[in-house]
């Protein structure tokens, strides 16, 4: 599989990127802000001495390189920042008072038929059957694309997701709700965040972007990103309805999560823009020889 250098949108005096490089009319690698400018020309500026020192010019790498960093710093900070937040909203104040009340109306609502139901769909952002989902979904992805990208920023997407969840249970062990007011199988790890909530709502948003990278037309965009936002609201509501987690569980996770989104849509627009200028500075070149 080649880089995402296939057929594009090009002009006749300079390159415009291919196809995936373009949500709808916006151009990814264009940064109108003043900070986003900056952003771009400092990344670009670092992938050229990178370059020159590894040789290299492989796109894959650019974006596991400037996600990566962007990331772990990103993932150290929204871990710390999680505990602080959990100290803010523990007490009977703020959005944990809602934890107990908004159990309780669960509970209210529980039926057989619609506990195996629930517990059947939130066994899909279990460990055991998440990354199979995830794997999969790279494979179509790469098929679709023709580029190794989607593999390389889902499996950078999951193994964040994963660390920040298993940071985040060993900082603030967290007590689950009680067994009494759970439906089984019950969960033995820490609460706090919900790893169902955030690692399902990465992998379900960051899906809906790559496939909204390949659509044309803003009602299959807008179908795609709110079927995933949907998938993921449902997942995060599964985890309080069947009393494995309270609600400020899955509404840490579940920002944590967008905020990792952020990192990784910032991530493959940055190694997008250093591609882009690279191959415009190739044509300026071939131009003046």
């Amino acid at each position: 599989m080649a880089d995402d250098t296939g057929r594009g949108r090009s002009g006749s005096d300079h390159v415009t990127g291919s196809d995936t490089d373009y949500l709808g009319a916006r151009d990814l690698a264009s940064w109108p802000s003043r900070w986003g400018s900056a952003l771009a020309d400092g990344t670009v500026s670092a992938a050229v001495g990178i370059h020159r020192y590894f040789e290299s010019r492989s796109i894959p790498y650019v974006v596991l390189l400037v996600t990566v960093v962007a990331g772990v710093v990103a993932a150290g900070l929204l871990t710390a920042l999680s505990a602080e937040i959990y100290d803010n909203v523990v007490d009977s104040d703020g959005v944990a008072g809602l934890d107990r009340p908004i159990l309780d109306q669960m509970i209210s609502w529980r039926s057989p038929g619609r506990n195996d139901a629930v517990t059947a769909y939130t066994d899909l952002g279990s460990t055991a059957v998440m990354p199979f989902v995830a794997v999969a979904a790279a494979a179509l992805l790469c098929w679709w694309w023709r580029t190794w990208t989607p593999a390389l920023l889902m499996a950078i997407a999951a193994g964040g997701s994963l660390a920040m969840t298993v940071i985040g249970k060993q900082s603030i062990d967290r007590a689950r709700p009680a067994r009494s007011l759970a439906i089984p199988p019950f969960e033995t790890s820490p609460s706090f965040p919900s790893g169902h909530a955030l690692n399902s709502w990465v992998i379900l948003l960051l899906v809906a972007y790559l496939i909204c990278l390949r659509l044309r037309g803003w009602w299959p965009r807008v179908a795609t990103i709110v079927t995933a936002v949907l998938l993921g609201l449902a997942m995060a509501v599964s985890r309080v309805y069947l009393g494995h987690h309270w609600l400020t569980d899955v509404l840490v996770g579940l920002t944590l999560g967008s905020t990792w989104l952020i990192v990784l849509v910032t991530g493959h627009r940055l190694a997008i823009t250093v591609r882009r200028r690279e191959q415009q500075s190739a044509a300026q070149a071939d131009q003046a020889a």
